[in-house]
Order: C-alpha cells, then structure tokens, then sequence
C-alpha cells in the first residue's frame, strides 16, 4: 500500500515549526499528525486575521497547546495537573482575563487555557490594560479558537456568555460565570469586570487539589 502524503501546509514557512514541535513529541506523535493540527491552526486563526505577520509564529503556538492536551488526554487517567479551560464568544476579554488571573493567583498549580466559540482578531486594548494594572502582562496573549483537543484535556471548563455554543463534554466539571462582556465598556467598568473575576479565581482555586 502507497503511504498518504504528508499534510501540505498553507504556508511554506510553517515547516520549521512542524519540524519543531514533531521533534518535541517524537514517539508520541506522528510528524502527519504534527502538520495536521499545525496546518488547520493556521487555517483557523487566518479566518479571523485582520495582520498575518505574525500569522505563523501563533499557529505554531496554538498547535503545541493542541499537541499538549491531546497528549494529556491520552496520558494514564488522574495524572498531571488539573487543567482548567475559560470559554468565551471571543477569546477577547472575560476569558483573557480569567486565564490571566488564574496563572498568576494558582503558582504553577494548575494547566491553563483560554478559548472562543467564535474569536476576534485581537484581545481588547483595555483589557490588556487593566490586566497590566493588576501585574499582568498579555503582550503574548491572543485569541484563540475552541477545540477538540483542549476540551476533552479540560477537568473544569468555565463559560462565561458562549451559551450554547460552548460543548459540553462528559465526566467534566462545568461552572458558568455570569460575567458582563467588557466590549466596549469604560475603563473603570472593565476595571470592575476583572475584579469580579478575579474573586471567582479565588472561589475556584478554594476548590482545588492542594488549596
């Protein structure tokens, strides 16, 4: 039988980050694996680009998150650290800020993530902002899409306004945080979002392994 020919990748300057993330999960993955996911990154994040400058660097970077959960979701049941996924409509505010805030408050104790059902071209600027007052940088962050991989990896996913465009998966544990979308909102109501926030990062981190 002829074997299938690798995954062609939308732009040639991907192949050194497949080579790079098939080497850092060589005889776990599968290079076609590799490209697979690394090619549709950057197909969906191309989707909602408004610059593509970057476009490479960050389907590199959504691609290993992908890789990694996939590898934790195949990994013996109960190992690692508890992985807690933040859901939004646009991977551009409220789940920014609640990933955010949970790797600073939770010290390296829990896997991060943040995602959008339909996401925007960039985080908000005031969020950023804000963020940044509270000893937060996002100069790396940018939004996300939802997929497979990081949801089944996910013990805990928290939606905040997706509504029924969030999955549900079962065995997971689901919280929904009834926060208002800081999209336009003043500064000082985007201040008062994050610090709503940031008190159910502190109810959440009461609830986990080794609080």
């Amino acid at each position: 039988m002829t074997a299938s020919p690798p995954p062609v990748l939308p732009d040639e300057r991907l192949a050194a980050g497949a080579a790079r993330l098939a080497a850092r999960h060589a005889g776990h993955f599968s290079a076609e694996t590799v490209r697979h996911l690394l090619a549709d990154s950057y197909t969906q994040l191309a989707a909602t680009a408004r610059v593509r400058t970057h476009l490479v660097v960050l389907a590199e970077r959504l691609a290993a998150e992908r890789l990694d959960a996939l590898a934790h979701t195949q990994a013996k049941a109960g190992t690692g650290l508890p992985r807690v996924l933040f859901v939004c409509s646009h991977n551009a505010g409220r789940s920014q800020m609640a990933a955010a805030l949970l790797k600073l408050r939770a010290g390296g104790r829990v896997t991060v993530s943040s995602a959008g059902t339909d996401p925007a071209a960039e985080v908000e600027p005031e969020v950023a902002q804000v963020l940044h007052e509270a000893g937060v940088a996002l100069e790396d962050a940018f939004p996300k899409p939802l997929t497979d991989e990081v949801v089944q990896a996910a013990d805990i996913v928290v939606t905040m306004g997706c509504g029924d465009a969030c999955p549900v998966v079962p065995g997971r544990r689901y919280l929904d945080w009834p926060v208002a979308d800081p999209d336009g909102a003043p500064i000082a109501a985007v201040r008062a979002i994050r610090d709503e926030i940031d008190a159910h990062i502190t109810d959440l981190l009461a609830t986990l392994p080794g609080a």
